[in-house]
Order: structure tokens, then sequence, then C-alpha cells
């Protein structure tokens, strides 16, 4: 089985966690694709969903699927997201693709928050991933700088500006053993956006693709 199967496989089992004539919230990135073009075809009655990127709200829309404003849902009982990085107390490394502001957004209004990966992404110890910190433009060499305060070497995503207006340094060098420590840290640098560190409100639910299929994860 492929990478790419895998990850369908997947987003194939997050279908179950969706309940008829609710509101989803749903993410960004290869893995969220497969889940999008996979509900359109499940045919679940849905009230609407709330899309994590411009990108997402297009593929959902092309499907015919009610995208709406997550100012006027309200909470959601349900995000379904991929990440880049997962450790065994289901935090993640969420941004490669750029969208980490809104998917936090979402999942942080989601009763339930579902992630989608195949199983090189269950690591033990997060930080081989590069970190992306969604910086304001005007701050990007002070954040650089307290970057390496840190122990990491962050480096300007060249060529790339998120759906924000704001731009991205990738963080490499860093072994995350407080992700959630590590989160607040970086938060809390004036200029950051957000880091795509999900570990003050990581996952509830990890399904990872396997060449068996789909396995269900759950913190430990």
């Amino acid at each position: 089985m492929t990478q790419d199967e895998m990850k369908r496989a997947a987003a194939a089992a997050a279908l179950e966690y969706v309940e008829d004539n609710s509101i989803v919230g749903i993410g960004s990135g290869s893995t969220a694709n497969h889940f999008i073009d996979l509900l359109a075809k499940s045919m679940i009655p849905l009230k609407g969903t709330v899309a994590s990127s411009i990108k997402s709200a297009e593929r959902l829309e092309s499907h015919g699927i009610k995208v709406m404003d997550l100012n006027q849902t309200g909470p959601l009982d349900l995000y379904v997201d991929g990440a880049d990085e997962s450790d065994a107390k289901l935090n993640l490394i969420k941004g490669g693709g750029g969208a980490l502001t809104r998917e936090k957004i979402v999942a942080a209004a989601s009763a339930k928050f579902v992630c989608i990966a195949d199983e090189s992404k269950l690591v033990d110890v997060m930080g081989k991933f590069p970190l992306p910190v969604e910086v304001i433009p005007m701050a990007q060499s002070y954040v650089a700088r307290e970057m390496v305060k840190l122990g990491g070497q962050p480096a300007l995503r060249e060529g790339f500006v998120t759906d924000n207006g704001n731009i991205i340094l990738d963080v490499v060098g860093l072994e995350i053993r407080d992700p959630v420590g590590l989160e607040r840290k970086i938060n809390q640098i004036v200029g950051v956006v957000t880091v795509g560190l999900f570990a003050a409100r990581p996952a509830d639910v990890l399904i990872l693709g396997t060449p068996g299929g789909a396995q269900i994860v759950t913190a430990s």
C-alpha cells in the first residue's frame, strides 16, 4: 500500500465520526483532501462545513458542499484534519501547508478533533519535521532571534504568504519533549501569530493509515 493509499484509508475511517445534519470543521493538506473527496461521495447529509483554508473551501465548494463562516456556526461537533507529526499523547505539529492559524482556530472551536495521517507521522519525539511559526512580517528578524534562543534554527519559507497575509518561519533542530510548554513560550513571543504545535489542544483521536488498513490511536 502506498503512502497516498494509507492516507486515504485513514480519511475513509474518519467518516465514521461524522454525524448526520452536523457542521464539520475540515482541515487542509493532502490527507484532508482525501477526506473532502470521500465525504462528498458518502452522501452523508450535512448542514455544512467550516474550512481551515481557502484551498479547502474551494475543494469543498467544487463538490457542492456548503462552506460556512465559523462566526456564524457556533461550536462545532467535529474537526477532521491531518498532521505532519504526532507523538503518543496526540500532540501534533501542523502547518506544513501553511494554514496552521486557521486550523488551530477551528480545532479550538470543535468538541472532537480527529486527526488523520499515514503511519509515518507517529514519532517518539517531535521536531524532526520543521516546526512552522506564522509571523507578522515586520517581526521576522526578531522572532528568528528568539527561536535561536530556544535552540532552533529558523528559516523563512521562501515565496510563501499565508491566507492571513503573514510569513512562516520553519524551525529545525528542536527536540520537542515539552510540547505544551514550548507552544506557550513561542506563542508569547511578540510578533508570533501562532506556532504549529497543537498541544494545548491536541487531537482526541488519531487515525493512522497502515498497510493493514486504518488503526485507531488514543492518547497514552
